[in-house]
């Protein structure tokens, strides 16, 4: 006996996938949770400050004091987020601020005024990053090493220009910058130069070829090689970038100071380097961004202030600032192995 035929599946209806939400949208959904996290620690870091010193800490002046503070070494952890996010790494931030407010203060850099002391601190921030970007893109050198020797050479030559001795700032117009009446509608102007190189530095590595360079180099630097990437070049270009922060950050640090000394960015490379990471830069690389880079810095800043407004050692400071990179990074490892 004949078996009845059953009709044909619609093999064609049953294949058809579910529509899936673009990859893009989960990592804006992380992005917007860390950011958040970030945002929630500085709430608890403003209200503890606001709880324990109200009239100290939540005064104007304080707050100008906290941004102003963290605009120096902002600026050189914008630089710093895009090394990290290269897969590199730079340990002569700190010393390339100090040698280039050195070089920028002396006698004879000062009687070109303003303009011979930017020129001459973006310079010299340049040109070491040029260095640096050299010996590792061409050099084939591990950055680790290259910035590490950059680290002691920068530090040995700051201390033989200024010969252990502080060099005073005698410009008006460079030293007016650092004054109240330079503040615009109560913005520092230190604060409006980190605020413009945070929203530059946010546009390169997120809206231009050249931030996706970055990320794709950081990710896995023979696939950009083989997808047409100049990874040396680009790599150069990304120390190019530190040194040129460096330089801004050693101009800042000069209207703030009103002075070159060859101890200045004393452990800015760590800072730098920690405030990327808890705002979630992989030390890896391949994934970083500005936003978190900054409220890494801001932070920071404010334990920096809390703690000295309420008296407390520094080292208890830094054992609090230890315990958070601790954090972030385990952070890091849970969110990773999750994705």
């Amino acid at each position: 006996m004949t078996q009845p035929v059953s009709p044909p599946r619609d093999s064609t209806a049953a294949k058809v996938p579910q529509a899936q939400p673009p990859a893009w949208r989960g990592l804006m959904a992380r992005a917007d949770v860390r950011t958040l996290s970030l945002l929630g620690v500085l709430a608890v870091l403003v209200l503890i400050g606001g709880i324990t010193k109200p009239d100290e800490f939540l005064d104007t002046r304080n707050l100008q004091l906290v941004l102003t503070q963290a605009s120096v070494i902002g600026v050189v952890t914008v630089g710093m987020t895009f090394v990290i996010v290269s897969g590199g790494i730079d340990l002569s931030v700190g010393a390339i601020v100090a040698l280039a407010s050195v070089w920028a203060t002396t006698v004879a850099t000062q009687e070109y005024g303003f303009a011979g002391i930017l020129f001459t601190a973006v310079v010299v921030g340049v040109g070491c990053g040029l260095v640096n970007g050299v010996l590792i893109a061409y050099g084939a050198m591990v950055p680790f090493i290259a910035t590490l020797a950059m680290l002691a050479s920068a530090r040995g030559l700051s201390l033989q220009i200024t010969d252990g001795k502080t060099q005073i700032v005698t410009v008006p117009s460079v030293l007016d910058l650092g004054e109240r009446d330079a503040y615009v509608l109560g913005i520092p102007p230190l604060v409006m130069v980190f605020a413009v190189v945070t929203v530059i530095g946010w546009l390169v590595l997120n809206r231009t070829t050249f931030g996706r360079r970055t990320v794709a180099v950081g990710g896995n630097p023979e696939a950009a090689r083989l997808a047409g990437i100049d990874v040396r070049r680009q790599r150069l270009y990304l120390y190019l970038l530190s040194g040129l922060c460096c330089g801004i950050a050693a101009f800042l640090l000069i209207v703030l100071s009103g002075s070159g000394q060859n101890t200045n960015g004393n452990l800015y490379e760590l800072d730098a380097i920690a405030a990327a990471i808890i705002g979630g830069t992989l030390l890896t690389g391949g994934r970083g961004t500005i936003t978190g880079s900054v409220l890494g810095v801001l932070i920071f800043t404010t334990i920096t202030n809390i703690f000295a407004l309420n008296n407390l050692q520094s080292d208890v400071q830094q054992i609090a600032k230890g315990a958070i990179i601790v954090a972030a990074v385990l952070v890091q490892r849970r969110t990773a192995s999750t994705t």
